[in-house]
């Protein structure tokens, strides 16, 4: 039988293995994030950080919330649609436990 990728696989597939994005989600699972939080957390550089939330956003997978306050506060978080990649991430973790060897992680 022969079967096409699907499109919409394929986007989702492209969406979610772009560099730190899978980590960036794995953060916001633990609930908001300020942006200082974020780059604290993650090995990645502001500006890369800022591109990944901004595409994350523009896709509907994270929202990005300011508070009136003084200085002014801007957390992220994930939006209905982003909460519901939950199980599936958490998925990759198990099966990252269970198939990636330590010798990997060091080789990398």
């Amino acid at each position: 039988m022969d079967q096409q990728l699907c499109p919409r696989f394929e986007k989702a597939m492209g969406l979610l293995s772009t560099r730190w994005v899978g980590l960036i989600l794995f953060e916001l699972l633990k609930g908001a994030k300020r942006f200082s939080e974020m780059e604290a957390d993650l090995p990645i550089s502001g500006r890369l950080l800022s591109d990944r939330l901004k595409l994350l956003e523009k896709e509907g997978i994270v929202e990005r919330n300011i508070y009136s306050e003084f200085p002014v506060r801007i957390e992220y978080s994930l939006s209905p649609k982003g909460k519901n990649l939950e199980p599936v991430i958490h998925e990759i973790q198990k099966w990252a436990d269970q198939y990636v060897s330590a010798d990997e992680l060091e080789q990398h």
